[in-house]
């Protein structure tokens, strides 16, 4: 990875392992669900809309990618965003970060349906196994009462966050990245603005919630998803979503020192099933079957090769050229 690919992953690490502090701060204020998204959006669509706009040519590239760019908003922001945050009101913040790092297993999965043809092999299995385990290690104690339906949230949260790169980076890969976030975000704002303004409280909130709800808007979706398309640009859509391996311990850790929640032996053990598996389950190709895959793949000279060919056995009327490309046989 490029030293532009690490700085992009370092920051979304951190800009996006602390919303769930951030959340968790607003909604036991408490504030509902759909204010929280909206002040989030429409925050974030404040920021950069004029910077799209200066661009120039928004509307023409709204009016040619409007359907991929509406499933975008939709799958990343418009339904997990809101999952997410109502989650929260019955879920500690560390639990619901843990539960976000299952995003890169299920990538790995939905690649599948968007044509990734890559054999997953023994090792991305174990991690797809490994993952799910500790999934499971964190859920079953919260699979009562509320919790249940909580975690039924968190779950589709991640699934949105694992399918949304992959449709970024196959239809809309050409599209400049402010251009694809200042709409999304308007148009969640947009969405969620009725809801937001029959829930609006009768009273200022707190200073420290103020101030959860600008970082949600300022650092953790302006920026955060400026940087996030970037780093789909920069290393793929699958890879991208490797940045969850950080948020959960960035999440654990804001947790535990601002909230004061516990540290237990069960969270311990899920995170480290969990990233494990993430780690595996993402994992390319073994160097030994690189170096082979490459040694298949860079042509050999004739006059290297003789008339042996590829394989030892003769090759009848080879001539000037690269064996084994069109034109090298005359």
């Amino acid at each position: 990875m490029t030293a532009r690919g690490w700085f992009l992953f370092s920051l979304m690490g951190v800009v996006w392992g602390i919303p769930y502090l951030m959340i968790k701060v607003a909604v036991d204020a408490p504030l509902s669900p759909s204010m929280v998204v909206f002040t989030r959006c429409a925050l974030g669509a404040v920021l950069l809309l004029p910077f799209a706009l200066r661009q120039g040519g928004l509307t023409r590239t709204v009016r040619a990618h409007w359907r991929p760019m509406l499933a975008f908003a939709c799958i990343e922001i418009i339904g997990p965003w809101f999952t997410l945050t109502d989650a929260e009101r019955h879920l500690s913040s560390s639990t619901a970060g843990l539960l976000i790092a299952g995003v890169p297993i299920v990538g790995v999965l939905m690649a599948r349906f968007f044509g990734d043809t890559e054999r997953l092999g023994t090792r991305r299995v174990a991690g797809l196994a490994l993952g799910l385990s500790g999934v499971t290690v964190l859920t079953v104690p919260h699979l009562t009462g509320g919790d249940a339906r909580s975690l039924a949230e968190v779950l589709l949260t991640v699934l949105g966050y694992a399918t949304a790169p992959l449709i970024a980076a196959r239809y809309l890969k050409d599209v400049p990245t402010l251009q694809l976030t200042a709409p999304c975000l308007a148009l969640a704002a947009i969405v969620y603005a009725p809801a937001a303004a029959v829930t609006w409280p009768s009273s200022v909130p707190s200073a420290h919630v103020l101030a959860s709800l600008a970082g949600l808007g300022v650092i953790c979706t302006a920026v955060a998803f400026v940087a996030f398309l970037e780093l789909i640009k920069e290393v793929g859509p699958t890879r991208s979503t490797v940045i969850t391996y950080v948020n959960p311990a960035v999440a654990v850790a804001a947790g535990a020192l601002f909230l004061g929640e516990n540290l237990t032996v069960g969270i311990a053990v899920a995170f480290t099933l969990i990233l494990a598996g993430s780690v595996l389950a993402t994992a390319g190709p073994g160097v030994r079957r690189a170096e082979r895959a490459a040694a298949v793949a860079v042509p050999v000279p004739v006059t290297e090769a003789g008339a042996l060919g590829w394989r030892g056995r003769p090759r009848p009327g080879i001539g000037r050229g690269w064996a084994g490309l069109p034109g090298a046989e005359g």
